[in-house]
């Protein structure tokens, strides 16, 4: 029974490969893209331009600004124009008194105050009431004003503070004024301070001298 099925088994396979013969119906060519396709003319290098090679972002610290050349140079007749900013000494302020109030003041800074009437913008001022001058080192004290001190400045605008709103009531009398108003003031730019060299100034070695 076992060779029975051994024979007809081996004549089963023999006739399957006989008959079933598996073909591949394409064979791969290894044939050059161009040479499969003649009718197209692809050229990519014609159509696409050379791709640029990307630049390092900037870091959070440096700047994105790009640098100058070192190759340019100013010349003599531009840095002759060039003006240096004048030269005060470190930690240089004043105390100056305008309209009754009294600010304190620094070179080159702007600063608001009252309505400087008959001033229009860009003329230049002189304050003359100086009750203080000061720098890191030494300090010159008015009575009541340092003589021959002078602060410099220049009127730079004439404008208005912010509104404010002025309410009037009287009770039991149907009376109420709500108006709004806008005090007038003076902006004007420190230019210097000068004229105090000659007073008598008082220095830290001498407060440390009398407080010993």
């Amino acid at each position: 029974m076992a060779s029975a099925t051994a024979s007809t088994l081996s004549t089963l396979c023999s006739s399957f490969t006989t008959h079933c013969s598996i073909k591949p119906h394409f064979s791969i060519s290894h044939q050059p893209f161009s040479s499969r396709f003649p009718s197209h003319n692809l050229s990519f290098q014609s159509t696409f331009s050379q791709r640029l090679p990307l630049l390092p972002a900037p870091k959070s610290t440096e700047s994105s600004v790009a640098p100058v050349d070192s190759d340019s140079q100013v010349s003599e007749s531009e840095s002759s124009q060039i003006v240096q900013s004048p030269s005060w000494e470190k930690g240089l302020f004043a105390v100056v008194m305008i309209g009754g109030r009294q600010y304190i003041v620094h070179p080159g800074r702007w600063l608001v105050v009252q309505r400087l009437k008959g001033a229009n913008v860009n003329d230049k001022i002189a304050l003359h009431k100086v009750l203080l001058v000061g720098t890191d080192t030494s300090c010159y004290i008015g009575k009541p004003v340092v003589t021959n001190a002078v602060v410099y400045a220049t009127v730079e605008e004439q404008g208005l503070d912010n509104k404010v709103i002025v309410f009037k009531y009287k009770r039991k009398k149907k009376y109420r004024r709500t108006i709004g108003h806008r005090q007038p003031n003076t902006r004007i730019r420190i230019n210097s301070i000068m004229g105090y060299e000659d007073y008598p100034k008082v220095t830290m070695d001498d407060i440390n001298l009398e407080s010993s």
